[in-house]
């Protein structure tokens, strides 16, 4: 039996709708996550708890809740969701909506990884390239950014084992529909509660382990690569 026999259409389409919400949930929450990263860790604003909170609430509400409020934001009635469907941009019910879920509870765990990578760097490196005439955005393409590149490392995976792993936000926002929202847990979930679906279930979940684990093995590499480079061995 090859592989692509191993696994029905439904659960191929499964597994690469995860990837894809995944991929893009992690890759396009990352700007976002790194600048808020930098705004908790140097800087002190009115507010500054109040954004720490803000980020962190989706870590501690229920994903039920988190797929609500994204329901009723984002929906096509939603208060963000009925501008954006005049442009034609829609969310949910579709699989961008699940990149979005996917993002918004991956988003803590990124930034948490960032943040402490940028708390680990000593300033006194950043204020002796600026006293050399460098500028803050210099500063921190030259300086900054090579020392926390690992911390940014650690926290795209986090977040793409998260992506890959939600399902109450992601069911709620955008259903459980077979090839255009089902995702890996969706998926799993649906096999579940039919006769004979454990072992369909099976399959998917050793699909998952292996991606995570895949995602893992790739990040070590990757941090220990980028440490010899910025340590110049």
């Amino acid at each position: 039996m090859s592989a692509a026999d191993w696994l029905t259409a439904q659960e191929w389409q499964a597994v690469a709708l995860s990837l894809r919400v995944a991929s893009v949930a992690a890759i396009a929450s990352l700007p976002f996550a790194l600048l808020t990263a930098y705004a908790l860790a140097r800087w002190r604003f009115p507010g500054h708890a109040i954004l720490n909170g803000l980020v962190h609430l989706p870590l501690v509400l229920p994903p039920v809740v988190t797929g609500y409020l994204l329901l009723l934001t984002f929906g096509r009635r939603g208060t963000i969701g009925a501008f954006l469907d005049q442009f034609g941009i829609v969310f949910a019910f579709r699989w961008t909506g699940a990149a979005l879920a996917a993002a918004i509870m991956a988003f803590p765990l990124m930034v948490r990884a960032i943040r402490l990578t940028i708390e680990a760097v000593d300033p006194r490196l950043e204020q002796a390239a600026a006293t050399l005439g460098a500028s803050r955005i210099w500063v921190f393409l030259t300086v900054t950014l090579p020392l926390i590149l690992p911390g940014i490392l650690a926290g795209l995976v986090l977040a793409f084992a998260k992506a890959m792993g939600e399902f109450g936000a992601t069911i709620t926002f955008v259903s459980n529909i077979p090839g255009q929202t089902q995702t890996l847990p969706s998926a799993i979930y649906s096999f579940l509660q039919v006769p004979g679906g454990e072992g369909a279930a099976g399959r998917l979940v050793l699909i998952a382990i292996a991606i995570a684990l895949s995602a893992v093995f790739l990040s070590e590499w990757l941090a220990r690569v980028l440490a010899r480079r910025i340590s110049g061995g």
